[in-house]
């Protein structure tokens, strides 16, 4: 533990850190060395209230007893087992308990190993789905804007976050773009659900006039858009889009990898909205981020489409060496185990209109501009500093780790969605210290 709490900022040059900027990091470095529950622990021995899951990730908090156990139990028992053409009993339980909590008619599961891989694996399978059905002209993918679908090709392609596509070339062709559906003149300090915005599904119609049904497979949305800044969508949007689909035989596919496992209050963003995709992707909430695991959903007719020919021929030719890992499996059981006994999938619910309320308390405080919530998410959207945009955004992450507390920035907008453990009174610490770092930045 001492050499973790003494690391010396050269000692850092040898990682490419992730989506950070690694100078000013390794000049000033951030560094949690261990967590419980709603805080982490810095190197320097100060608590960090987690006021963003981790990763949006650590739905039931930090370092949680039966999860530990199950991982420990697991290595010691089966450490690793062949994913293709072998299986192990705990993987096919996860599958069954999974199913079990799923929206209606989500009846098969595919294991990956993060959302990325999720969503490449959901876009794949409805590229092949249409062509097995016998309609292999449907190749055509639709994402949309200020959209999050991860980092691989598949993903970044669909999705559309500037900053995520730029630098990488043509990516996937044959890719189309829905507008986002962020309204800021019309529905700025939305409580839940805007109002405005509802028609912006239409645009799905243009789409299909421009290219034609018959070319597009599949359109991937993010129920609620959570790291281009939470983009809540507008009242009846979602079904628009589910009727349009339906309509012209397009597959839908809901990004859930944050919404997942209890985030909006209800299992599934799916369940929150009333609105059944095709295909579901997760991660993050489905092992409450202990250890790397994804998991598509896919209605019952998706699957038996593959489900033909020699029995001994592989119907899908996709896969990954961890896919159903067995310590990842048995972090999964044990932190459903945990949701179930601790009703964490629904508790969003019952702490809504209280988050509700603290998160709106902000709208006086200097700089904001936007606040938007629904379940256990929210985001205060920060007025840009002129010829330096996100630079205030990140002023305010620095200050309030410094304080105490850990948010998260994209762009100019903070972004807070809590381990689903937290209290009432965490709740207003966390609300407190964003109110005093607002008050501190440029």
């Amino acid at each position: 533990m001492s050499n973790r709490l003494n690391v010396a900022p050269n000692d850092l040059s040898a990682f490419w850190m992730p989506f950070t900027a690694n100078r000013q990091f390794k000049q000033s470095p951030r560094m949690l060395v261990s967590a419980k529950d709603m805080h982490y622990t810095a190197s320097d021995g100060r608590k960090i209230l987690d006021g963003t899951a981790g990763l949006w990730c650590v739905n039931a908090g930090h370092c949680r007893p039966k999860i530990t156990e199950a991982i420990q139990r697991q290595a010691a028992e089966l450490d690793y087992a062949p994913a293709f053409q072998m299986g192990h009993p705990i993987v096919f339980e996860l599958a069954n308990r999974l199913v079990d909590v799923a929206p209606e008619g989500m009846d098969h599961v595919f294991f990956t190993n993060s959302g990325s891989e999720s969503v490449d694996t959901a876009l794949k399978i409805a590229l092949a789905y249409q062509r097995v059905k016998g309609e292999g002209s449907r190749t055509r993918l639709i994402g949309r804007e200020r959209g999050y679908h991860g980092v691989n090709f598949g993903g970044i392609s669909v999705g559309g976050i500037v900053t995520n596509r730029k630098m990488f070339g043509t990516l996937l062709t044959g890719v189309d773009h829905l507008p986002h559906t962020h309204l800021p003149g019309k529905n700025a300090f939305s409580k839940g659900e805007p109002e405005h915005g509802a028609d912006l599904a239409d645009e799905l119609e243009r789409i299909v006039t421009l290219h034609d049904a018959s070319t597009i497979a599949a359109v991937i949305v993010e129920p609620v858009a959570g790291s281009t800044g939470v983009l809540i969508p507008p009242k009846g949007y979602l079904q628009r889009l589910r009727d349009i689909c339906t309509k012209h035989g397009i597959l839908l596919i809901f990004d859930e990898v944050i919404t997942g496992f209890g985030r909006l209050g209800t299992p599934f963003a799916a369940d929150y909205f009333g609105v059944i995709p095709d295909i579901i992707t997760t991660a993050k909430g489905v092992s409450n981020g202990v250890i790397p695991m994804g998991a598509v959903f896919v209605k019952k007719e998706i699957h038996d489409a593959f489900m033909n020919g020699p029995e001994h021929l592989i119907e899908f030719f996709h896969g990954y060496t961890y896919s159903g890992n067995p310590i990842a499996s048995a972090a999964a059981i044990a932190t459903l185990d945990t949701y179930k006994e601790e009703g964490l999938l629904t508790r969003g619910a019952e702490l809504a209109p209280y988050w509700e309320e603290a998160l709106h308390s902000l709208k006086d405080a200097p700089h904001v501009i936007d606040i938007r919530n629904i379940g256990l998410v929210g985001a205060i959207e920060l007025q840009p500093i002129a010829g330096q945009p996100t630079k205030r955004a990140f002023q305010a992450f620095v200050k309030a780790f410094e304080r105490g507390a850990l948010i998260r920035t994209t762009g100019d907008i903070i972004a807070l969605s809590p381990p689903l453990i937290i209290t009432k009174g965490q709740i207003d610490e966390l609300i407190d210290h964003v109110r005093e770092v607002l008050t501190m930045v440029d």
